[in-house]
């Protein structure tokens, strides 16, 4: 809780970036492994002495135990969703692999909500679908995450393919997964761009109008694309995963994309997410948005309206309790009587 604020992430990673987990058939993995690291590196605000510490090793595979200090005990993080990275051009078992994020679900299950992840090109199709049901049924996944653009284009495939695509989501939907989530934007070493847009995600979106699709990172560069395809569907919602920690960097940049965003899409589709633990840790990013504010000009100059209390109360944590059916008002009853609620002001910079 921060300032009476239940906060409910939408994205962590328990990454694996060490060497045991680059592919040796890629003589590039570490190359662009390390263009990711330095890439990241400005978004990881000072006041960890450890992730400050200029010897700690961000090549490393993260455990449950490191990365709930960092989100719950270093931060005012009440629950959080584990997202596997199903990006196996680089790494052998994926950029955050099922194993690493399934065992955060089991060790914090209270806490931590399980989000698996599948590619159809990585061991074929009947083989995604395989992983969607034992990922569901044996691990309890409550969403899934799907990276369709990747550095070789015969791995690439589109996300309104109905020969590929479809299938996933209808196994999804069939063993009662009704969140899937994508990334878009935000293009990761030698990418085709084109596969990054979010064109794709509006066939599936009309099609599966039972079915909620959360985009990442605003798809950046492609904004207002993403604009004008959530701010038309109902069921496409936008995270702030990565993007909100520019806050602090480039703050007046957030600012004008976040008023179009309430101004377009609107409080209650937009939802928070930290992207620990590349990004570090969530608490400067949370003390920083609890400040965040709409300038006087922006609202005058494009008719912004200011972000209020009440929006950022659905951001944090409202707004994805919902769409995962969590009781926020029983879930707050849990964690205090277990001793992991945790009042926490913090101070506005």
């Amino acid at each position: 809780m921060i300032d009476d604020i239940f906060v409910f992430d939408n994205a962590i990673h328990l990454y694996d970036m060490s060497p045991a987990n680059l592919r040796e058939d890629r003589p590039d993995a570490a190359v662009t492994r390390d263009s990711i690291l330095r890439y990241v590196r400005a978004l990881r605000w000072p006041g960890n002495p450890k992730l400050d510490d200029p010897a700690f090793n961000w090549a490393r595979r993260w455990e449950a135990e490191d990365m709930y200090d960092l989100v719950f005990q270093q931060s005012a993080t009440d629950m959080a969703m584990a997202q596997v990275v199903p990006m196996f051009d680089l790494f052998k078992d994926g950029e955050s692999p099922v194993a690493t994020q399934y065992a955060m679900s089991a060790a914090y299950p209270d806490q931590v909500l399980f989000c698996g992840g599948v590619d159809p090109m990585y061991r074929g199709l009947d083989d995604a679908l395989e992983q969607i049901d034992f990922q569901v049924h044996e691990l309890g996944a409550r969403s899934f995450k799907f990276y369709n653009g990747h550095d070789r284009v015969a791995d690439c495939w589109r996300c309104d393919d109905e020969r590929i695509a479809y299938p996933m989501y209808e196994r999804a939907r069939e063993a009662g997964v009704k969140v899937l989530q994508f990334h878009k934007g935000n293009p990761w070493g030698l990418q085709n761009m084109e596969y990054l847009l979010p064109y794709d995600l509006q066939a599936p979106a009309r099609d599966f109008p039972d079915i909620n699709f959360i985009v990442h990172h605003l798809a950046l560069p492609y904004f207002e694309q993403m604009v004008s395809i959530a701010a038309r569907f109902p069921n496409v919602y936008l995270s702030l995963a990565g993007y909100i920690s520019f806050y602090r960097i480039a703050p007046r940049r957030v600012q004008e994309h976040l008023g179009r965003l309430l101004q377009m899409v609107g409080p209650d589709k937009l939802l928070w997410a930290s992207e620990a633990a590349l990004a570090g840790g969530p608490a400067p990013t949370l003390q920083a948005f609890m400040g965040l504010s709409i300038p006087d000009d922006l609202r005058r100059d494009y008719g912004y309206p200011q972000i209020t209390r009440d929006d950022k109360k659905k951001i944090l944590g409202e707004n994805f309790a919902r769409l995962m059916g969590i009781d926020l008002d029983a879930k707050k009853a849990e964690l205090e009587q277990g001793g992991k609620l945790r009042g926490i002001t913090m101070e506005v910079v």
